[in-house]
This record gives structure tokens, sequence and C-alpha cells, in this order.
């Protein structure tokens, strides 16, 4: 503990502005489609969870019901990419929506608010991991964490999101309706990998001014180990 504070000590005194993860924030990933008709509660259900302290909520729009009459504006095939990912890693055979993944490792129908709310209440009760202290100076971000050797091989994402959108659907199943959607992800980026055997330090180039999500994930989509946020 005492070197992390060495850490954020530096961090402070080359950068202005800080935060500091809580060992209690969940992520969770919401995989949705503005072509499905099963989508807007779980969208819903993302936004309550977004004004959350304890939660970082992330919406990742999929591409693959575009076919069906509406393509996503927000629809990214990398998102795609990254849920048959999480699908790959629990032996699962196929991919829906809407889909939350939560911490990395549980997979829960987004529609269901009573089970995505006690797996979130499961993953607080078992917070552990690393801190991680973010710094930015204009377009540089600096992310640091003490080291972790007992963690394995991890790699460390960036991620940007719009905090809130509507959109005025025209055609396919949600046709006519106006639905607003929340912290809908633009860039999820590997950007570095770390071993945890000695302390992170490390920049990035960043730019605009949506927030900035940083998390540490064991490698080949394993569990979320520690996140942090900048707004």
């Amino acid at each position: 503990m005492r070197r992390f504070g060495v850490l954020i000590a530096f961090a402070v005194s080359v950068f202005g502005t800080m935060t500091l993860a809580q060992q209690n924030k969940v992520v969770v990933e919401l995989y949705t489609s503005q072509g499905c008709s099963s989508c807007p509660p779980a969208d819903a259900l993302l936004s309550q969870l977004a004004d959350r302290d304890d939660v970082i909520a992330l919406a990742l729009h999929v591409d693959y019901w575009d076919y069906i009459g509406w393509k996503d504006i927000f629809g990214d095939p990398a998102h795609t990419q990254r849920q048959n990912g999480y699908a790959q890693a629990a032996g699962a055979t196929t991919i829906y929506t809407p889909q939350m993944v939560i911490g990395g490792v549980d997979h829960v129908i987004g529609a269901k608010p009573m089970e995505v709310l006690d797996t979130l209440a499961r993953h607080q009760s078992n917070a552990t991991g690393p801190q991680i202290a973010l710094a930015k100076d204009g377009n540089t971000l600096r992310i640091s964490a003490s080291a972790q050797p007992d963690l394995g091989a991890m790699v460390v994402q960036v991620v940007r999101y719009r905090p809130q959108e509507t959109v005025n659907i025209r055609r396919g199943e949600n046709a006519g309706r106006a639905i607003s959607y929340s912290n809908i992800v633009t860039i999820f980026q590997n950007v570095a990998r770390w071993n945890g055997r000695t302390d992170l330090d490390l920049t990035h180039a960043v730019s605009g001014s949506e927030p900035i999500v940083v998390i540490v994930q064991k490698d080949q989509f394993g569990p979320i180990v520690a996140a942090a946020e900048l707004r």
C-alpha cells in the first residue's frame, strides 16, 4: 500500500487530475442492438446502472442484427468480436442480445434486473485486486498500479464512451420508437500487457472530452481485476 501511495504522489506531481479505482467498482458490459426488440429494457437498466457510483456501465452495440431492417448506428464489429471472445472463454456456442457480462466472468440476460443486481452484489462482496491511479494532463493519460505478481498475465484496456444519445429508429423490430442509450462505447482498445511482477506505470495518448475508463483484465477474456474512470 505504501508503494501505491508513492505512485499516486508521483502522478499528482506530474499531472493535475486524478481518480482512484474503488475496490468494489464493478464493470458491466451490455451487448445490445438497436435492431433487437428484446433490448430496450436492458438498455434502460444499463442507464440506471450508469448512475451508480459503484458500477462502470458500458454499452457495446453489436452489428449482427443489422440485417433485419435497421443498421445500428453505434454498432461495431469489434464489439461482436469481443462478445465472441467471452463466449469462447466460457465454452458457449452462441452469442445473443441483450447480454450483460459482469466483472468479465458472469454472463446474464440483460433484461432480468434481479439476476443482474444479485450478480452485482456478489461481485461487490468479493472484490479484490489492485487499485489503479489515473491522471490526465492535456492529451496524455497516465496509468499506475502496484505490482500484483500473483495475478499472472493481464491486459490493460482504455475505453471511451458517449454518456447519452437518443435515436429515432425508423425500421426493423423497434421501428417508430425513440430510444435513449447510455455510456455508448466508441473505443475499446488494448494498450498494454502487464505481467504484474513490477509496478504498472504507462502513458497513453488520448483526445476529446469523452469519459475515459481503464480496465485491467486477466488475459484471454478472464476476470476484470480492476477498473477506474475519469469523467
